[in-house]
């Protein structure tokens, strides 16, 4: 059995033990998406309370509705936020909180292209915490997102950058059901070096 088949069933694992446990916010479920799970704002809330969050000062978050309350609460708490625009078609998306007059708004997929500045991605500052969705994590910090790459793109992208380095926090917010004895890993996969469920944080050492 090939690597990308393993994923595969991997993932259809934690999408159905999603969907039938009643934790979707998705009727239909998330099959082929990032889980919208049930307690996003829970996780998010408890990545709140982390060191490496208070001391952050500029955020980058995917545009996954599951870290909707991630992008919410950096704006609430002063933190520049950087959003990649949706499969990265018009690239990343800068957010300043006292620049913002809605941070409901500016913290959905749609809103943030309203309050966005305008900034080359030479301008950025340094990203002190990277928060990205994913279907599938382990432990070991090793991860699967939904199959595009998308995440591991992100990542890469903004290493090139020298934006972030490997020390800088890289961070998933899931539900405890997508936290998994093993994960299998391409080479191009980026691993995580910190993981935050509803009820727990986990460091990878």
């Amino acid at each position: 059995m090939d690597i990308n088949t393993r994923k595969d069933i991997l993932r259809k694992s934690v999408y159905d033990a999603i969907y039938d446990g009643g934790f979707s916010n998705r009727p239909k479920g998330d099959y082929g998406k990032i889980p919208d799970f049930k307690g996003s704002d829970i996780a998010a809330e408890l990545l709140r309370t982390t060191f490496e969050w208070k001391n952050a000062r500029t955020i980058f978050v995917s545009p996954d509705s599951a870290q909707r309350p991630v992008r919410y609460f950096a704006l609430v708490d002063g933190k520049d936020l950087i959003m990649a625009s949706p499969n990265l078609q018009q690239g990343y998306l800068f957010l300043k909180p006292n620049k913002i007059s809605s941070f409901d708004e500016a913290s959905t997929k749609e809103g943030a292209f309203k309050f966005t500045e305008d900034l080359s991605i030479e301008e950025y500052p340094k990203i002190d915490m990277v928060v990205e969705g994913s279907v599938a994590v382990d432990k070991k910090g090793n991860r699967i997102g939904k199959g595009k790459g998308f995440g591991d793109r992100e990542i890469q992208d903004l290493l090139n950058r020298k934006l972030i380095d490997n020390s800088t926090p890289q961070v998933t917010t899931i539900h405890p059901l997508q936290l998994v004895d093993y994960v299998i890993m391409d080479k191009h996969d980026k691993k995580l070096n910190m993981i935050v469920t509803t009820d727990e944080v986990f460091r990878v050492v």
